[in-house]
């Protein structure tokens, strides 16, 4: 995937991501040099994962019809759920592109919320080495 997949003015961008595997269909997505995270927006896929370097699951995040990210499920250390900084919890957040005040980026993020029993169950199968 180029600079989040993109072609800008006639040239081609830099990849930033690069696809290292998949889980039931869906893409595990590792960034290239100093990027860490998964992309804002998707040219195609529904969703994209991203494995700690031990293999486990550490995130995924969900893109609408127009490939923009509305909800992140993680795995890591979340303190206002937990009390600690040290113990990881399955939890997600919902993104909305509309730009907040308390943001630093262009979309605003619910607080961290404990994946509902539903929610465990359908997304299951893309949590890998979590128990």
């Amino acid at each position: 995937m180029g600079g989040r997949g993109s072609y800008a003015a006639g040239n081609n961008v830099e990849y930033t991501y690069k696809t290292v595997g998949m889980v039931d269909g869906v893409k595990i997505l590792q960034g290239i040099g100093n990027k860490h995270g998964l992309p804002e927006s998707s040219h195609s896929s529904e969703a994209y994962i991203k494995l700690k370097p031990d293999g486990t699951f550490h995130e995924m995040r969900f893109y609408n019809k127009e490939h923009v990210l509305y909800m992140e499920i993680a795995y890591h250390p979340e303190q206002a759920l937990t009390g600690n900084r040290h113990t990881p919890i399955l939890h997600y957040h919902l993104y909305d592109d509309k730009f907040s005040k308390n943001s630093t980026g262009p979309f605003h993020r619910t607080k961290a919320k404990v994946l509902s029993k539903e929610m465990k169950q359908k997304y299951n199968k893309f949590f890998v080495g979590v128990e």
